[in-house]
Formats: structure tokens, sequence, C-alpha cells
């Protein structure tokens, strides 16, 4: 079993602010993360399909596809965008890296099999910084 990786990255703002909770305890919990002006970071996606080569081309997954997927359907939706109130995908959703990283699954792994018949989505790793980063392998 093979493991192939791409890279990408978006710049993007959110809060986190539970709307049934007052300001003191959105704070508390929180900190400046439920800054009423929002804040941004700049986030690297890394995606991770796992398989077994094509014995023609060598590829588990063509990495120019994956990446051409990846920005269609999750880098342009997120990129210089507020996460709370401009991705489809998020809307009604705590704009946490746990669940932003459980969405960008459902939408690759929707799209992964138009690209590849020999891969299978692995993993996602989504940084915020460059010290803190949420994993996710589907389960």
């Amino acid at each position: 079993m093979l493991y192939i990786s791409r890279k990408e990255h978006f710049n993007a703002a959110h809060k986190l602010y539970n709307e049934q909770w007052t300001k003191e305890k959105n704070l508390e919990v929180f900190g400046p993360c439920a800054n009423g002006n929002w804040h941004g970071h700049n986030f690297d996606l890394i995606v991770t399909v796992k398989g077994i080569p094509d014995p023609e081309t060598g590829f588990v997954v063509d990495l120019k596809k994956l990446s051409t997927m990846i920005r269609a359907e999750v880098i342009d939706k997120l990129d210089h965008k507020n996460i709370n109130l401009d991705v489809d995908f998020m809307i009604g959703k705590m704009a946490s890296c746990e669940n932003i990283i459980v969405e960008i699954w459902k939408i690759v792994e929707k799209h992964l099999p138009a690209i590849t018949s020999r891969g299978k989505l692995h993993c996602i790793r989504l940084y915020e910084t460059p010290r803190n980063y949420v994993e996710y392998f589907g389960e």
C-alpha cells in the first residue's frame, strides 16, 4: 500500500462563537478566537490518498488532477473568505478546524472517484498554524 499526499494552501478568517452563550462565556472558552471582528489564519491542507499504483502509469492518483479537484471543490471556496459567513459547506456550523476538516473530507471523498479508480482517501490534515493542526481519517 502506498500513500501519496498533496499540500494546498489558503487564507481565511473565522470566529469561534456559540450564539447560545453569553459574550463572557464565549470569551472564557474561546479567548481571542471569539473576537467580534474575526481573526485569520494561513491554513495548509494536506490530502493523502492510499492505494496500489496503476501498472501502466505508476500512479495511485495523478497529483495534477488531485490538485485541480482540491482547488476547484475546496480551496476556491475557502481562500480569502470568512468561513462563518461565506463558505456554503460551513453555514450553520461552528467554524472550528475539527468541523472544517470533516466537511472537507466529505467533499474530497465525493469527488475522488472521478480522478482515480485505484486510490482511496486515507487522511486529511489541516494546519491552522505551524504548531496547531487537526488530522482526520474519516472515522
